[in-house]
């Protein structure tokens, strides 16, 4: 603001200098800047006015205006403003939403305690309080000089700044899904325990029934017990095993006999395309898995055409309870010696249909002809102990996995997936377990079913199935893709 001096009509005792200095002003208006750097010749140019002889007029007046703190003109131009604002909003919340994932990572070094993550993240909050004190000195400058810093962010840093905060929630999304997964590993070891806890005191609560001499007559309360969901998991859990090892056999004597895998594996599923070098296996293994299932929704497996043969005494037992009983009759003896005292039972039928056909006469002879060429070539899968034994062993736990799907009320049902429908994490499970999440716009293809899924009443256990960039006919994964076996 320019502050008036009015001068004296009369100065009474005026010195000679002021009489100068106000004679050389007069009545104009004159602009004195404060510059560091032309202070001194402006000190020099008012010692030389000072130093002029002119009268003194009275009566005049002098204005003396402040200099402008801001030595940058005004921007005109708006634009420039809009973009540096958006920058700078937008860098606040990148750098608000790197800060809350950061703190998150600090939290759960905690527990447990990780010194390193914690340096890290600590480190990582003080860099990035000392952008947020940046910003505010910045916005303060803008505030007061509008004209000042607009060029302080690049062309397109807003993007950028956008790409910076999804990648911080993208972080902090992360950190908590792994602390998520380590509260289910967590509580599926405390479930264990319990587990055996319990074992534990139904054990004891059985031997002091012994020693009391009580007699459990109704065996409502077992049957109860044995046909849940978690025993049916455990008991498919070890059909898959031995699925596995059979499957792991077959395919090392393949290698053995000079067989081209990845063509062999082309004739079982053409047109797919593996991720992986040695992803054939998957190919292999759905031939074994799917072929040992068929017929899984049927009483009788889909092997007797009378209907009348059984596990040992050549009869079907129809009814809940008989298929509980066959199971544990099963259960009770060895597979092998059912085998070889009745050969005409159900589950050597089973045996004798399921090896016809998974194995075919070209691929047995071919196996085993080239095993060792000092032997005399192999007449019979029988002559084969370890792989008789091995596929033994999985006929036996897929016929008593049968036997308790059909205890159930309602019976088990088992479905597959057709190729080329979308992926559905509610009915599917990707056996390579590398997609758990799926941030592309288009869902993955499903190639092949590997293992069939099942449902129990209204419970899903998930069909396992191997993921593929093949082009099929497009369809949607629902239920209505879902067909039995």
């Amino acid at each position: 603001m320019p502050e008036v001096v009015e001068g004296a009509a009369k100065p009474p005792q005026i010195s000679e200098m002021f009489q100068k200095f106000a004679h050389a002003f007069k009545a104009k208006t004159f602009e004195l800047f404060a510059d560091e750097e032309t202070s001194a010749a402006g000190d020099g140019d008012v010692y030389a006015l000072l130093d002029s002889a002119e009268e003194f007029i009275t009566d005049q007046k002098v204005v003396v205006i402040k200099p402008d703190s801001c030595k940058y003109p005004p921007s005109p131009d708006p634009t420039a403003k809009v973009q540096f604002t958006n920058a700078l909003v937008s860098s606040l919340f990148a750098n608000v939403s790197s800060f809350e994932a950061s703190y998150l990572q600090l939290q759960m070094a905690h527990v447990p305690f990780d010194e390193k993550a914690i340096e890290s993240a600590d480190k990582a909050l003080v860099s990035i309080l000392q952008k947020l004190t940046e910003i505010r000195n910045l916005y303060r400058s803008f505030k007061k000089h509008p004209s000042c810093n607009l060029e302080y962010f690049p062309v397109g840093s807003v993007l950028e700044f956008q790409v910076q905060e999804n990648q911080s929630k993208l972080r902090a999304l992360e950190t908590m899904v792994n602390q998520l997964q380590s509260d289910i590993e967590s509580k599926d070891d405390e479930v264990l325990i319990l587990r055996k806890k319990l074992d534990k005191i139904h054990d004891t609560n059985s031997s002091l029934s012994r020693k009391l001499g009580v007699r459990t007559e109704n065996l409502s309360n077992s049957i109860d017990v044995l046909l849940t969901i978690r025993v049916f998991e455990l008991m498919l859990r070890d059909s898959l095993k031995s699925v596995h090892c059979f499957s792991k056999l077959l395919l090392e004597l393949m290698k053995k006999a000079g067989w081209d895998l990845e063509q062999a594996a082309n004739s079982v599923y053409p047109g797919v395309n593996y991720a992986e070098k040695g992803h054939e296996k998957y190919s292999f293994l759905s031939y074994v898995c799917l072929e040992i299932f068929r017929g899984f929704d049927k009483d009788d497996f889909g092997i007797l055409d009378d209907n009348n043969a059984c596990n040992g005494n050549g009869s079907i037992c129809g009814g809940e309870n008989g298929y509980l009983r066959q199971l544990i009759e099963h259960v009770s003896c060895n597979p092998m010696d059912v085998l070889q005292k009745n050969p005409n039972s159900g589950f050597s039928k089973f045996c004798e249909k399921k090896y016809e056909q998974l194995i075919h006469p070209t691929m047995e002879s071919s196996i085993f002809s080239n095993m060792d060429q000092k032997e005399v070539v192999l007449d019979s899968w029988r002559s084969l102990s370890v792989f008789y034994e091995l596929f033994v062993r999985m006929a036996s736990s897929i016929w008593l996995l049968h036997k308790l799907a059909f205890s159930f009320n309602p019976v088990v049902k088992i479905f597959q997936v057709e190729g080329g429908v979308d992926f559905s994490m509610v009915y599917m499970e990707d056996i390579t377990r590398k997609s758990s999440f799926f941030l592309g716009k288009t869902r993955p293809k499903v190639g092949f079913t590997i293992v069939p899924g099942f449902k129990i009443g209204q419970t899903i256990i998930q069909s396992q199935v191997y993921l593929t960039s093949c082009k099929h006919p497009e369809q949607h994964g629902s239920q209505r893709d879902l067909t039995k076996i």
